[in-house]
């Protein structure tokens, strides 16, 4: 199933840029140029995450931002586009409902990794709320209260470091987990660098995919890593 985006901006350049460097990477984008045909369409549509720029024709976007979470209840995720810097600023687009926040000008690759982010944080707590605090993909399945992995009804043994890697893959899955996020996971700012990701994905292998006829965890060249079903086979 595609990612579905509603971009609430009226600088034609900045869609133009949304759209060339997006849709190549398989989002279905929708757009809006004012606030009052934004805030229509993010009631009348069903989208993954919404991109609302601050100030826009009509209604500006920390009032529309405010509407959908307190008058109409909307939890979709929003990413706040702004020219402004201040901290006051920040902090009043945060307050109005936003789940995150960037200021313009700002890194393509960046937002898109932010679009990844919340969808991840969306999956991971559907995927909570319906599993009582599990998460399942395929075959395999992380009690993460009791840190405890089971796959096709077997319990797995796994590192501390391993269950952390195995949950972040499960959130996501089948989608892919770069190497900076898994790493910015694990480490923080303090990555160790080197061969450290590539050690433990190796001996997360060795419990949760050897013993098994098929392999689950999958190497995305040059990206990361992400989880397969056997399907896919």
């Amino acid at each position: 199933m595609s990612t579905t985006l509603l971009i609430i901006e009226d600088n034609e350049d900045i869609l133009a840029n949304l759209y060339a460097y997006l849709e190549p990477l398989g989002y279905e984008l929708d757009c809006a140029r004012n606030g009052k045909a934004g805030l229509d369409m993010a009631l009348e549509g069903s989208f993954d995450v919404i991109i609302l720029d601050v100030m826009l024709p009509g209604m500006d976007g920390v009032t529309l931002c405010r509407a959908l979470r307190d008058k109409h209840g909307s939890s979709t995720p929003i990413i706040m586009l702004t020219a402004r810097d201040t901290v006051a600023d920040r902090v009043r687009g945060l307050e109005s409902g936003a789940d995150d926040y960037l200021v313009k000008p700002f890194s393509l690759k960046e937002l898109e990794a932010r679009i990844r982010a919340l969808l991840r944080r969306g999956r991971y707590k559907e995927n909570v709320a319906a599993a009582g605090g599990s998460l399942r993909f395929a075959d395999i399945e992380a009690d993460m209260p009791a840190h405890r992995v089971l796959r096709g009804g077997r319990e797995l043994r796994l590192s501390p470091t391993g269950f952390r890697i195995l949950c972040e893959l499960l959130k996501a899955a089948p989608a892919i987990v770069t190497r900076e996020e898994l790493e910015q996971t694990l480490w923080g700012d303090a990555a160790p660098g080197g061969s450290a990701l590539r050690t433990h994905i190796h001996e997360l292998r060795q419990v949760v995919d050897k013993p098994f006829d098929t392999p689950l965890i999958e190497t995305i060249s040059h990206v990361g890593y992400r989880l397969r079903s056997e399907s896919e086979e």
